[in-house]
């Protein structure tokens, strides 16, 4: 199994990478998150720039990326704008989405970048080759906040996620019940031992999938998001405690 070093981290061995969201809607919102999501030693922190007001006015992200690049000195940043039909805060369209994403790879500000699976087929090449020219990488993303869908169709999705080239695979889906949880974490399991040869990311979100966030190192998910100012998905807990758990189950391992 390949690992990735990304700046000062190596996500895909050991214990899964904590990534903590920022969510600020404007500047003056988003810098002081960035310092008090500093002093939480993430490993990676994403930038939610579909909760930005300006996220229209493409110069304006690419200003505040090269400033939470700056103010995160060594500190990976992943950059996701989430789209509405999967959680997100703003809908745009389709050639805005590719325009931005590309934009924002250009600059190279960021260290990793989140590409939504279904997207289509001739954007997304252009986008992960895109990405591999600018050493970005790619997180190829897809969730379901309706159903848990069956073990088959979730490792399917992750290896259809890897045939078009991304780093690392993630996928988050929403449990009805317990089996849902299990369903999740087999399949997991399965793409780790069976279909993949690098880092991936899987959760079940809400309440229930709680365990999901904790247990990645056993059942294969490199990495997890952990609260910060706020949370962008339901079933983040605190980071303090995430880590906490995180690490008593490595140092038991």
């Amino acid at each position: 199994m390949k690992s990735y070093q990304i700046n000062n981290i190596k996500i895909g061995e050991g214990s899964p990478k904590v990534i903590i969201p920022l969510m600020g809607g404007s500047e003056e919102e988003l810098m002081k998150e960035v310092y008090a999501v500093k002093e939480l030693s993430p490993d990676i922190v994403e930038w939610r720039a579909d909760v930005f007001g300006p996220v229209d006015d493409m110069e304006a992200v690419q200003r505040m990326t090269e400033k939470i690049n700056t103010a995160l000195m060594d500190i990976p940043l992943l950059f996701t704008f989430r789209s509405h039909k999967e959680g997100g805060n703003k809908e745009i369209s389709s050639d805005y989405y590719s325009k931005l994403i590309a934009g924002v790879i250009k600059t190279r500000y960021i260290d990793l970048v989140d590409i939504e699976l279904f997207f289509n087929e001739e954007d997304l090449d252009y986008l992960v080759g895109l990405a591999n020219k600018n050493n970005v990488f790619v997180v190829m993303s897809n969730h379901d906040f309706e159903k848990t869908p069956a073990k088959e169709e979730i490792i399917s999705r992750l290896k259809l996620m890897q045939k078009y080239g991304a780093h690392i695979p993630k996928i988050a889906v929403m449990p009805k019940n317990t089996e849902d949880v299990l369903t999740l974490l087999e399949a997991t399991t399965i793409m780790r031992e069976k279909y993949t040869d690098r880092p991936i990311i899987t959760m079940a979100m809400g309440k229930l999938g709680v365990v999901s966030r904790l247990t990645g190192e056993i059942f294969g998910s490199a990495a997890t998001f952990g609260a910060g100012k706020s949370s962008s998905a339901p079933g983040q807990i605190d980071t303090i405690d995430l880590r906490t758990v995180l690490e008593v189950l490595h140092k038991n391992l």
